[in-house]
């Protein structure tokens, strides 16, 4: 199993654990207020969307990652949403490290 399998499978578990928050609004007011600490981002979201939370997320120093689609995000998850944000800060270590590799 490659690393974004497993970033997809731990994305679901952390959704099972409580620890994912979605919907653009929702994350958007965690980002600004700190309470994320990570960021997922549909690669196929829209311009105007993803420009505005890499730019949120740039400024207030959160990571984020751009490799995965609505669909496969979807799939993972069982929500139909284009941003994610991992509440729990062990599940973004987790995520930068499969992501970084």
């Amino acid at each position: 199993m490659n690393n974004e399998q497993k970033a997809l499978n731990l994305l679901g578990l952390t959704r099972r654990a409580g620890e994912l928050i979605s919907s653009e609004d929702i994350v958007l007011r965690a980002v600004k207020s700190r309470k994320v600490a990570f960021v997922f981002i549909a690669k196929d979201a829209g311009a105007s969307t993803s420009k505005k939370f890499q730019d949120k997320c740039n400024f207030y120093k959160i990571s984020y990652d751009l490799s995965f689609t609505k669909e496969q995000l979807n799939q993972a998850t069982g929500q139909l949403r284009t941003v994610y944000g991992v509440t729990q800060n062990g599940f973004a270590k987790k995520f930068k490290e499969l992501l970084t590799m």
